[in-house]
């Protein structure tokens, strides 16, 4: 029953992506191991961003267990699918459930993604990062896979709020590219140090996201007006001042030693 819900939804989205005419361009592909355990960490850029990753990864692992905001099972329909499929509803204020939940998941073989950013980044850099990760890859000796996508933010995610209070929909114009990126397998050997392995996660993802933000098919138009793209990199998001103030960034979260530095 689990993986006929996860097919069918794999179905869906194929078919939403085809409606839209979205390309998706991957990178680094071989990086991906060939049987789990495998820990993907990706980072955090618009809603649908699982649907890309597991397009990314298909042929090669079609039933990705992501964590996801424990309020997307507070719909009864959703809640079942999601249950079916195997996904891990985040609570960040008592993290510990998702915590055991994937610890078990990767210790039956299964592949889990987590967003470390825990949250979508208004400045679409790479923003502070939990430690959860690299805990679980150092209990369950998964090996943690890096996850760079870019693109999908021009098809929904956060952004300054309009004059009503409110953040920008979803833009459904026809021909987007994202473009995906696995890097290669990073480990965290027992008793490793769980901010430093953060940091290098953190170190590892920036160089990743700016390498996609900089393909030429990514970048404004000379005088575009690109709320879709980071300020440091020519766009117009907001800069990681005004991020601070958007951005809702739990406590415990390691902050950032790598990517832009504030002005």
């Amino acid at each position: 029953m689990a993986d006929r819900v996860h097919n069918a939804v794999n179905l869906l989205g194929r078919a939403l992506l085809r409606a839209l005419d979205v390309r998706v361009e991957v990178h680094g592909a071989e990086n991906l191991p060939v049987r789990g355990p495998v820990l993907l960490a990706s980072n955090h850029v618009s809603y649908p961003d699982f649907v890309f990753v597991q397009k990314a990864a298909f042929t090669i692992q079609p039933h990705i267990r992501f964590m996801c905001r424990h309020d997307v099972w507070h719909r009864r329909l959703l809640a079942r699918a999601m249950d079916h499929m195997g996904h891990i509803p985040v609570d960040r204020t008592a993290p510990a459930g998702a915590y055991l939940r994937a610890r078990s998941l990767l210790g039956a073989r299964e592949w889990v993604c987590a967003f470390p950013e825990a949250g979508i980044s208004y400045s679409y850099t790479i923003r502070p990062l939990m430690r959860g990760v690299a805990s679980l890859a150092r209990e369950t000796g998964a090996p943690i896979v890096p996850v760079a996508l870019w693109g999908p933010q021009r098809i929904y995610s956060v952004g300054r709020p309009g004059p009503d209070g409110k953040e920008p929909g979803p833009d459904w114009t026809r021909g987007r590219r994202v473009d995906v990126a696995f890097g290669l397998p990073q480990y965290v050997v027992p008793g490793g140090d769980l901010t430093a392995a953060t940091q290098q996660l953190g170190h590892t993802l920036t160089g990743m996201l700016e390498g996609l933000q900089q393909l030429p098919h990514h970048r404004p138009a000379p005088g575009e007006h690109a709320p879709w793209h980071p300020a440091h990199l020519g766009g117009h998001a907001p800069d990681l001042a005004e991020a601070a103030e958007l951005d809702l960034v739990p406590k415990a979260a390691v902050r950032p030693t790598w990517g832009p530095r504030p002005r």
